[in-house]
């Protein structure tokens, strides 16, 4: 497959707003609505697109405070590695979880309502989870700038 700069500029027209129809895409692109449909399709399928989400409000759903948690595990070893994740992964509080180089080994993203809320999650969820040697959290006071947007 090519990748050229009308692909480019189809995939930043959809992580803008992946609900703009077929139509409205091919009079930004200059594109007729055949070639649109026939790019996204491409695109999807050699995996350029994965998925379509939809980016909710935190504050409208009362989940607007926001965490990122550090995890040391005991040993790095594959079964604590397997164990962690498939167990961080039935996590629902947790929106990102990346395995890291440095002082810890994991890098969790956590959503939730309050203090409170996420206290619990510490106690009653993460901190169950066998293998973890430690954890340190920080909590975001303003978020400067949230995307998801690849730019080209």
């Amino acid at each position: 497959m090519i990748f050229d700069e009308t692909d480019k500029k189809l995939l930043e027209r959809l992580q803008n707003d992946s609900k703009q129809t077929n139509k409205e895409l091919s009079n930004a692109l200059g594109l007729s609505v055949t070639a649109v449909y026939e790019r996204i399709k491409k695109l999807e399928k050699e995996g350029y697109i994965d998925s379509y989400t939809a980016v909710i409000n935190k504050r409208k759903i009362d989940r607007n405070f926001v965490a990122f948690c550090h995890v040391k595990l005991l040993q790095h070893s594959q079964d604590f590695v397997v164990s962690f994740e498939k167990e961080v992964n039935g996590l629902n509080e947790v929106l990102e979880c990346y395995h890291v180089s440095g002082d810890y080994d994991y890098l969790l993203k956590v959503i939730v309502k309050d203090m409170e809320a996420f206290r619990e999650f510490m106690v009653k969820k993460l901190t169950t989870i066998n293998h973890i040697g430690s954890t340190h959290s920080m909590f975001v006071i303003n978020e400067v700038k949230q995307t998801n947007i690849i730019r080209f």
